[in-house]
């Protein structure tokens, strides 16, 4: 038994081959979504076997739940590790549309698994036990940075945090996930980093308009 994680070899060795096969599943229904991943597919690039998919998972859709899962536990780890300076509302919350945005950007693939689920109207997600509890730390990051904003007087009291989170959310997703058509449609090449950069200052420009008070400036 290792001492320090307490788990035997054994227990190691399956929790490393679990691991490897969600990272495996992220790649594979990031490029060709729940259908188009096959299970033989995912086991090859884990450098594993089929029947480990369905002794760790049950089935492909278990593995593809398991997948959303790990994918939000992902995106929760990263919000935990954005410091905020409270005292500074306006400054904390360029900080945080900043992190949510790019969090988008530089995670191609959480976009594009979660296009696959939403073209199953969420069928998988809702089977996870978890799924009410995604939203929590985002949502809580986004109210603490409003309460110390309202507190201070510089914050509308009538916002939501959730709408201002769905409304920074669908900013960041919608441009990434359609930047491909949109480049065509508009004939720009919004994967150019400046006019990412462009888009992004419009994003933290926005939120700041429509939470700020009348009564103040936010530069």
């Amino acid at each position: 038994m290792n001492t320090r994680t307490g788990r035997t070899p054994r227990q190691s060795r399956g929790q490393d081959t679990r691991a490897n096969l969600l990272q495996a599943a992220v790649s594979v229904f990031s490029e060709s979504g729940l259908h188009g991943g096959s299970v033989s597919r995912i086991a090859k690039l884990a450098e594993s076997y089929d029947r480990m998919i369905y002794y760790y998972f049950g089935s492909k859709e278990g593995l593809f739940v398991a997948t959303l899962e790990e994918m939000y536990r992902q995106y929760n780890e990263a919000e935990s590790s954005v410091e905020l300076n409270l005292e500074q509302p306006v400054d904390a919350l360029k900080k945080a549309t900043i992190f949510f945005v790019r969090y988008f950007r530089d995670h191609p693939e959480f976009v594009t698994v979660l296009n696959s689920e939403n073209l199953h109207k969420g069928k998988h997600i809702s089977q996870s036990l978890l799924a009410n509890q995604f939203s929590k730390p985002a949502i809580g990051l986004v109210h603490r940075v409003l309460q110390a904003g309202k507190t201070k007087g510089i914050f509308r009291v009538d916002i939501s945090p959730r709408d201002i989170y769905v409304m920074i959310s669908a900013m960041g997703y919608f441009y990434q996930s359609n930047q491909y058509t949109l480049s065509a449609f508009l004939d720009e090449p919004l994967r150019d980093p400046k006019l990412y950069d462009q888009w992004e200052a419009f994003v933290v420009d926005a939120v700041l308009r429509t939470v700020r008070t009348n009564l103040v400036e936010l530069g």
